[in-house]
C-alpha cells in the first residue's frame, strides 16, 4: 500500500515540482494530535499493518538537559532504570508480562530525547497503557538499587572507552564546546558517572524534573483508532501531575578560530581524521539551514567525488562516513575518515577542504538538485513500511520540535531549495573559524 502511496506522490511532485509556492503534504499518514489537561502530548498514527502497533513515549530529555556541573549522565542512568519497575509491577513482573504479549520493548537515549518503544499485537494496547504509565509515574527503585544500576551504567562507559570512534566522539564534543551541554557525550563525563552512585538524591530530583506529562510526547502508530484508544490514556495517564523543569542551558558563544585536538588510542587502529562545523539548531522553514544539512550527502556520500577518488580510486582511506544530523540547538556536522597511514592526514584534511571551496563556487546544478530531491524523498517514504519504522522516524522530530508538522515543512522546502541556497549555506557554515579538527592515532 505504502509504494501505491508513494507513486501517486512522486507523480504529484513531478507534476507541480517547479512551484516552490504551493504546500505539498508529504507525509503519506493522516494523523491526529490530542492533548490532556496535565500537559501530555499523544500523536496517532493510523495504519493498515494486520493488528500491530507501535507505542513509543518520547520524554524531550537527552543528556542536552544535563547542565548542572557533575551531574551528567543520568539521562542515560533512567534508560536503565525505569525497567527496574514500580511497586504494581516490579522489574521482573514488567519483563514477564511484556515477554507473555510477544511484545518487543527497549529504549535510547540520545543528546536530545530518551526514547521508550514497544511493537505488540493491539488486543494488549490496554495493557501497555497501563504498564507505561504506571512506570512513568510511579517509577520505584531503593538506593541499594540506585547504586547496582549506576554501577551498570559506569561498566558500560568503560567497555565504550575502548572503542576508538567513542573516544574520538568524546574529545570532539569537549574540544568543540565551552559552555552549552553537548559538550559531554550522551553517557556523560566519566568523573561524574564514577561520582554517581553516591548520588541517589539527585536521581529522584531528575525524575521528578523531567519526567513529567509536559514533557512527553507518546506516539501510537498502527492498527489504531484515536477516538477508542483516546480514554484509555485519560484513564491511566489523567492524574500524571505536571512539575516539568527548563533546564538553565548557556548558550554556546560563537566560534572564531579553528579548535584542534589529538588523541592516543592504546589499542591497535588505523589512524582517524575527525572534522566537525557548528551547525544551526533544527529548522525546517529556513532554506539555507536545510540546504545546508544536505551538503554532507553531496560532499561525503558514497556517490561523491571525493570519496570515489580517496576511497576507490587513491585507496587512502578505509572509512569515510558523515553525520550532519539535526539537533535542538546549534550542533555539529562532521565528517570521520579512517586513514590507510597517519602521513596522509594532511592530504585528506585538504581533500576535505578542496571539495568545501569547489562548492563555494559551483555548488550543485539544476539537474544534480532534481535527482537528489527525488532520491530523499523515495528514501524517506519508502523508510516507512511498518508502524514502528513510522514511530522511530518521527521520535527525533518530535523529542525536538514537540510534534510532527515539522516533516511536511522540513520536505517542502527540501523541495523548494535553488543552487543559490547550497551555495550560500556553504558559504556561511563551511568555514575553518567555525570548526574542529580531531586525530586519533593508535598504538600501532
Amino acid at each position: 500500500m505504502l509504494k501505491i502511496l508513494f507513486l501517486i506522490f512522486f507523480i504529484s511532485v513531478n507534476m507541480a515540482y517547479s512551484d516552490v509556492h504551493s504546500f505539498r503534504k508529504v507525509f503519506p499518514f493522516d494523523y491526529k494530535v490530542e492533548g490532556l489537561d496535565n500537559g501530555l502530548t499523544i500523536i496517532f498514527v493510523p495504519m493498515q499493518n494486520n493488528g500491530i502497533v507501535s507505542y513509543y513515549s518520547v520524554v524531550r530529555t537527552g543528556s542536552r538537559d544535563e547542565y548542572e556541573p557533575g551531574h551528567s549522565g543520568f539521562a542515560h542512568f533512567f534508560e536503565h532504570c525505569m525497567f527496574r519497575g514500580t511497586k504494581k509491577h516490579p522489574g521482573g513482573e514488567f519483563d514477564s508480562l511484556v515477554t507473555l504479549m510477544g511484545a518487543s520493548a527497549n529504549a535510547y537515549t540520545s543528546d536530545d530525547l530518551t526514547c521508550y518503544h514497544l511493537t505488540f499485537a493491539k488486543e494488549d494496547l490496554e495493557q501497555v497503557i497501563e504498564l507505561e504509565s504506571d512506570r512513568f509515574q510511579n517509577l520505584f527503585y531503593q538506593e541499594r538499587e540506585f547504586q547496582t544500576e549506576s554501577g551498570a551504567v559506569l561498566g558500560e562507559f568503560m567497555k565504550s572507552k575502548t572503542s576508538p570512534w567513542f573516544l574520538i566522539e568524546e574529545t570532539m564534543l569537549n574540544t568543540a564546546f565551552d559552555l552549552h551541554t553537548y559538550k559531554h557525550t550522551t553517557m556523560g563525563f566519566e568523573a561524574d558517572i564514577r561520582s554517581m552512585p553516591t548520588m541517589y538524591d539527585y536521581s529522584r530530583s531528575f525524575f521528578n524534573r523531567y519526567y513529567r506529562p509536559e514533557n512527553v510526547v507518546i506516539l501510537i502508530v498502527g492498527d489504531v483508532n484515536a477516538e477508542k484508544i483516546l480514554p484509555l490514556i485519560k484513564k491511566y495517564y489523567g492524574d500524571w501531575k505536571k512539575g516539568y523543569e527548563q533546564p538553565k542551558i548557556e548558550q554556546e558563544p560563537e566560534q572564531k578560530a579553528e579548535r584542534n585536538a589529538k588523541v592516543i588510542y592504546s589499542g591497535k587502529n588505523l589512524p582517524i581524521l575527525a572534522v566537525a562545523y557548528k551547525s544551526p539548531a533544527y529548522s525546517p522553514i529556513n532554506k539555507v539551514d536545510v540546504a545546508a544539512g544536505l551538503i554532507g550527502d553531496i560532499l561525503f556520500g558514497q556517490n561523491s567525488e571525493i570519496y570515489k577518488k580517496l576511497y576507490l580510486n587513491e585507496q587512502l582511506v578505509q572509512r569515510m562516513d558523515y553525520d550532519f544530523g539535526q539537533n535542538r540547538d546549534p550542533g555539529l556536522w562532521s565528517v570521520y575518515c579512517e586513514i590507510n597511514d597517519e602521513k596522509n592526514n594532511d592530504y585528506v584534511l585538504n581533500e576535505i577542504d578542496h571539495a568545501i571551496d569547489n562548492f563555494k563556487i559551483s555548488s550543485i546544478n539544476e539537474e544534480e538538485l532534481d535527482k537528489l530531491k527525488k532520491r530523499l524523498m523515495y528514501s524517506f517514504l519508502m523508510s516507512l513500511e511498518t508502524s514502528e519504522h513510522v514511530a522511530g522516524a518521527l521520535a527525533r522530530v518530535v523529542s525536538i520540535t514537540g510534534g510532527i508538522n515539522c516533516v511536511d515543512q522540513y520536505y517542502n522546502t527540501m523541495l523548494s531549495l535553488t543552487p543559490k541556497d547550497f551555495k550560500e549555506a556553504a558559504l556561511k557554515y563551511f568555514n575553518k573559524s567555525r570548526r574542529t579538527v580531531v586525530t586519533l592515532r593508535g598504538s600501532n
